[in-house]
């Protein structure tokens, strides 16, 4: 009889941290399909919702920073309590936000412990998963994008409509209470990784991993990892709604449908990632989001099951490029430098993507008819990261493989030797 692939604990954390992922990924992109309320309701321009999407982002950025240096010190669990409390409290000032310099800061405090989650997430898969189960187990975890999709967003909006904007972050709230008890009497510790700890100072710590020659490539490649999602995300709902034609009320069915496609597809993604390699996942779910991502940013009004549709293809795509770079990301770093590697990477992500979303609340404009101009500048913008991206991911794909093969991992050479 063939042995499972997962303990029963290791199918525990898997659910658990992929609704962990749920619960901070909701709280991120439902201001996105909120936009179109949130402008209206509050009088914000494109460049205060940028800023108010964006100061999460900055925020995370900062405190990834700040605590990448004692992520390998202590207990992840540990950790994983203390910046989940910090997120928990954030989220819940949204929900009573009164006004946009409230939630401007609500926002920013929701960051300074959310954005650290991912990576301490990131750094317990790392820690109890071998890699070659990491597509699956990720498959599974990042299911929390397409989840959030098709339960939160759904019912978010369906609450936004009925009750108000605020409704969303308190029904996160509840929920994120109800995980954190799961959290606090039912997860083990996470420590092993301090049996190998070498730095004596969390400083040094930082400054070892983050100045370590063999992560720079890493960490560059993952500004433009993140670029797409942060430029074309936060305006989604507000360019469905004023230049696609399509009516609110029909935004939950959106994001439903789309959502449930990719529910289905982020296991299958993983085990191909397992299957076929990491890499040719990437590219073609990097091909696929530039073809869509060229079309969708240059529709005028169209029909609800033409978006739906390109909203759904877009998606796979975007799901292979996240699941596939997250796994091979994973191999990177050395045992002892997991937590902080993940720290740093994860603070570049989010001040890539403040940087990003500010940029294009710039470049966006609305016009006296509520459309907007210049989306589809943007869309040139995110087609050119991710097919520079293909180039560096394999640049990055080669080192892992030479680590794999190696005792003493060789370093990122600036070009492979077959370039």
């Amino acid at each position: 009889m063939n042995k499972p692939v997962f303990s029963k604990y290791q199918v525990f954390v898997i659910a658990l941290l992929a609704l962990l992922q749920f619960t901070v990924v909701l709280d991120f992109i439902v201001l996105s399909p909120l936009g179109a309320q949130l402008m209206r309701v509050l009088h914000l321009t494109t460049s205060q919702f940028g800023m108010a999407v964006s100061g999460y982002a900055f925020s995370a950025g900062i405190s990834g920073i700040l605590a990448a240096g004692f992520a390998d010190q202590f207990d992840r669990r540990k950790l994983l309590i203390f910046f989940y409390s910090g997120f928990i409290a954030g989220t819940f000032l949204c929900s009573i936000a009164p006004d946009y310099h409230f939630l401007l800061m609500a926002r920013i405090i929701t960051g300074l412990f959310g954005g650290v989650i991912s990576s301490i997430s990131f750094a317990i898969i790392t820690d109890i998963f071998r890699m070659e189960v990491r597509g699956r187990v990720l498959g599974f975890v990042q299911m929390a994008f397409a989840t959030s999709q098709v339960m939160g967003v759904p019912v978010s909006l369906y609450f936004a409509n009925r009750v108000g904007w605020h409704a969303p972050f308190f029904l996160i709230t509840a929920v994120s209470v109800i995980e954190m008890a799961v959290i606090i009497f039912f997860m083990k510790p996470v420590n092993k990784h301090l049996e190998i700890q070498k730095d004596t100072t969390a400083f040094r710590h930082l400054i070892n991993t983050a100045v370590h020659p063999n992560y720079v490539l890493a960490f560059g490649t993952n500004i433009l990892l993140i670029t797409g999602g942060y430029m074309l995300m936060p305006f989604g709902s507000a360019f469905s709604v004023n230049n696609l034609g399509i009516a609110i009320k029909d935004l939950p069915l959106l994001y439903f449908i789309t959502g449930v496609f990719s529910m289905i597809s982020g296991p299958l993604i993983g085990r191909l990632t397992d299957a076929i390699g990491k890499l040719k996942v990437f590219v073609f779910g990097s091909i696929l989001s530039v073809f869509i991502i060229l079309i969708y940013c240059n529709l005028g009004p169209s029909k609800l099951w033409f978006v739906t549709f390109l909203n759904t293809i877009m998606m796979i795509g975007i799901l292979s490029r996240i699941i596939s770079s997250s796994a091979l990301m994973t191999a990177v770093p050395e045992k002892e430098q997991r937590g902080a590697f993940m720290g740093i990477n994860s603070s570049i992500q989010q001040v890539a993507g403040g940087v990003a979303s500010v940029i294009a609340g710039l470049i966006i404009v609305q016009n006296s008819r509520g459309a907007l101009k210049h989306y589809d500048t943007i869309g040139y913008i995110v087609s050119a990261s991710m097919l520079i991206s293909m180039f560096l991911m394999r640049i990055i794909n080669r080192y892992v493989h030479r680590k794999s093969r190696q005792e003493q991992p060789a370093e990122f050479s600036p070009v492979p030797a077959e370039f």
